[in-house]
């Protein structure tokens, strides 16, 4: 047998009346340096997009959060003042019905200055 001869045999199929004889190959196909640039760009580009929404999430975060922290500054100091108004309220009540304040007279004045 020849060279031919066998490569042919070696295809040989057992094909029946009707059938095609030839077999078509799947052929990988595979993305050029142009196309892969493309790609890695707008790759680079999505993630920078991604990068820009997450840091502009973040700063608008910061400005609740430097809001919400200086409406507690201001709810402390008004509550440090409410404070210091309740305890004078109550020590003038405090004094007014202490036993030493009712053991006192009234003073009246005992006359004018010319």
């Amino acid at each position: 047998m020849t060279y031919s001869s066998t490569l042919a045999l070696g295809r040989q199929q057992n094909l029946s009346r009707g059938q095609n004889s030839v077999t078509f190959r799947v052929t990988d196909r595979r993305l050029g340096p142009v196309s892969n640039t493309i790609i890695l760009i707008v790759l680079a580009c999505l993630l920078g997009l991604l990068y820009l929404t997450q840091v502009t999430r973040t700063n608008t975060y910061s400005y609740q959060i430097n809001n919400l922290q200086q409406q507690q500054a201001a709810l402390q100091q008004q509550n440090q003042d409410l404070t210091v108004a309740s305890a004078r309220e109550q020590s003038i009540n405090r004094v007014a019905s202490s036993s030493t304040a009712q053991s006192m007279s009234p003073e009246t004045p005992s006359g004018s200055v010319q």
